[in-house]
């Protein structure tokens, strides 16, 4: 978890030093595993137990297939990553785990797909409130992503989820919750791997 927190590619990245290369790469990669993000929100949205549960989580999933998606799509443009780059990278083993965890747990149990919702947003939450001090306004590839990643609302989201989780853990078994843990570890796992991959190259 401290290794996420605190990677050189968040350090970077707030400080606008990033290499333009190993932005690309690591934007590019996080972009092939929106869709099964967005399957795995859905699913646990659908999951939830009352409307006052799905609204949030509807807000959100709203926010990450407008805002969040345009960033990424000014980001190619800016970065200079057409298409056919996007296209023709392979997926990392980081980028591979991770969309078969986020499909697996979709078709788990709710408090196991929360467990992976929780330990990817909450961890990106805290590296971004970590670096916002720090934080320049240029370039955007950078200021944005850290942006979407702290302030009141992300805060707000990321609440909302461990709340839920919280909750669910009131009545979950010794067996549900063993499997819960593994879920949230796994994810922290592959968030390391995921930002370690983005420097392969370089």
């Amino acid at each position: 978890w401290e290794a996420v927190i605190n990677h050189r590619f968040t350090d970077a990245l707030a400080a606008g030093t990033i290499d333009r290369d190993v932005l690309a790469r690591y934007l590019v990669q996080d972009h092939r595993f929106l869709d099964s993000f967005v399957v795995l929100l859905s699913s646990m949205v659908a999951a939830a137990p009352s409307l006052a549960a799905r609204i949030p989580g509807c807000q959100f999933l709203a926010l990450i297939t407008g805002r969040e998606n345009t960033y990424f799509e000014r980001s190619f443009a800016a970065l200079g990553v057409d298409d056919a780059a996007r296209e023709s990278a392979p997926d990392t083993a980081p980028t591979v785990a991770f969309k078969a965890l986020m499909r697996d747990a979709a078709k788990a149990t709710y408090s196991e797909m929360l467990a992976v919702l929780v330990a990817a947003e909450w961890s990106y939450q805290s590296w971004g409130e970590r670096v916002l001090p720090a934080a320049v306004q240029e370039p955007f590839t950078s200021r944005e992503w850290v942006d979407l990643h702290s302030g009141e609302y992300f805060g707000s989201v990321v609440e909302y989820l461990r709340g839920l989780l919280d909750e669910a853990a009131a009545t979950m078994t010794p067996a549900e919750r063993a499997a819960v843990e593994v879920r949230f570890l796994a994810a922290v796992d592959i968030e390391l791997a995921f930002f370690d991959a983005a420097y392969e190259d370089s």
